[in-house]
């Protein structure tokens, strides 16, 4: 019987509604706190930085939630995304499993960001807002932000984690192409960005830093609002349509995965094709494992410890539970950037330390490794955060055949690599440094935690 290679969904058969894993949860997440009081906070507390219609769903508790005509209109223009089986990476193996991948990269920004990007720069426009701060690290999420922002008429200010400003210039070339303007950091246009540079005149940035630079404009002018392209409630919401589509997909090819992957950052791509199937565990009593793989030198989920911590480096943020490895931490400088996080979101930190998902963490090389074999076999150049993915589906092909079985193995291929050449031309010089945290280096990353008395 032939393979089916690439399976599509009609414009029709696409989902118009979000899916809230909160609903689900049978342990809901503990509250964001006041860093002052010790308090839970409400949905007031984050009016000065988000628009009500986020915060809203921020807080959500009902199963579904309506995407706006004018976000499915957006989306239309490249959702539904194929899904396809990876017939010439299972040959190459030699497996008797089944491979299937969810592509996001075929996009204006080439990921899956462009999800969340939508519907927070339309959340914004309806509210008025003129302006929008925010992040990025490998540039994916700010590329997705500047076209989304331009298309609703919004003016939009990213702060680059300085690594990968420098790493990756086709990205902030991008952003400027749609009207962005693109901030090295930590810079000196913030109190936050200077105090890090007059420690560290040479640092390469974090993630922490650069929400805490781009917080700290936002709440400086009522017309503008901060956006976070990850991490949050209302983020991994938007990406939920990545998974739904995904268990239509699987459906029409008369399979079901056994496991479901995605690369871990702060936890939007793998939530993003996770959720859905967790609901169908959680509701229809599923066969199923959600799987997500991390940067062995940012392991907050496999390292990490829970606990109540700041979402930034300058501590801006409500203090949040979540597993992490302190605020302060700065990883080292690996070519995927998008997963150089101290801490993992709310929702995945609950449903991990529930035991409803799995965590696993791997070096840089070897997950570069899969991506150029996956390169070579799919035609697909994956973007380094995928190569994590798609390294945690070839250790499941691999120990199913070492044990004597099949499994259908599904992971999101969450963006392609075409603007980090520059981390496959040092792979291929071998000139790619592994780095492992050790336990020593998480103890003393997490002892540096400083929080409100």
């Amino acid at each position: 019987m032939k393979k089916t290679r690439k399976i599509l969904l009609s414009e029709k058969e696409m989902p118009r509604q979000w899916y809230n894993i909160l609903a689900d949860m049978p342990n809901k997440p503990l509250p964001p706190l006041n860093p002052a009081t010790r308090e839970p906070i409400g949905p007031e507390a984050l009016a000065a930085v988000f628009p009500m219609g986020l915060i809203k769903q921020e807080v959500a508790t009902e199963r579904y939630i309506d995407i706006p005509d004018e976000v499915l209109d957006l989306y239309k223009t490249y959702r539904p995304s194929p899904l396809f089986r990876a017939v010439n990476l299972e040959k190459a193996l030699g497996t008797k499993s089944k491979i299937y991948y969810k592509y996001e990269g075929g996009n204006y920004s080439g990921s899956h960001k462009a999800n969340t990007a939508i519907a927070q720069a339309y959340y914004n426009k309806e509210e008025g807002i003129k302006r929008i701060t925010t992040e990025t690290g490998a540039g994916q999420w700010g590329s997705a932000m500047s076209f989304a922002c331009h298309h609703f008429g919004l003016e939009l200010l990213v702060f680059m984690v300085r690594v990968s400003y420098d790493q990756k210039p086709g990205r902030k070339i991008m952003m400027k192409a749609y009207n962005a303007q693109v901030v090295a950091s930590p810079s000196t246009m913030t109190a936050a960005g200077r105090k890090v540079l007059e420690l560290d005149p040479e640092s390469p940035g974090s993630l922490g830093i650069a929400i805490s630079e781009a917080m700290e404009v936002a709440v400086q002018d009522p017309y503008t609002k901060y956006s976070l392209g990850s991490v949050l409630n209302h983020v991994i919401l938007h990406q939920t349509i990545i998974g739904q589509e995904a268990l239509l997909q699987m459906e029409k090819a008369g399979d079901y995965p056994d496991v479901v992957i995605g690369c871990f950052g702060g936890g939007s791509n793998f939530s993003g094709i996770a959720f859905p199937f967790l609901r169908e565990k959680l509701l229809n009593d599923k066969n199923i494992r959600l799987l997500t793989v991390e940067p062995a030198s940012c392991p907050k989920l496999t390292k990490g410890k829970f606990m109540y911590d700041f979402g930034d480096s300058a501590g801006m943020t409500p203090l949040l539970p979540m597993y992490t490895l302190g605020h302060n931490f700065i990883p080292e400088k690996i070519h995927a950037g998008g997963l150089r996080y101290h801490g993992a979101g709310v929702l995945v930190s609950q449903l991990l330390k529930d035991g409803f998902i799995e965590a696993k963490a791997k070096m840089q090389m070897e997950c570069f490794e899969g991506g150029v074999l996956f390169a070579r076999t799919e035609g697909i150049l994956p973007a380094p955060e995928s190569n994590y993915a798609i390294a945690g589906a070839l250790d499941e092909a691999r120990k199913a055949d070492i044990e004597g079985v099949s499994r259908t193995i599904l992971f999101n291929l969450s963006g392609h690599g075409h603007f980090d050449i520059s981390a496959y031309e040092k792979y291929f010089e071998g000139n790619l440094p592994d780095h492992e945290l050790t336990s020593s280096e998480v103890e003393e990353a997490i002892s540096k935690i400083q929080l409100p008395d």
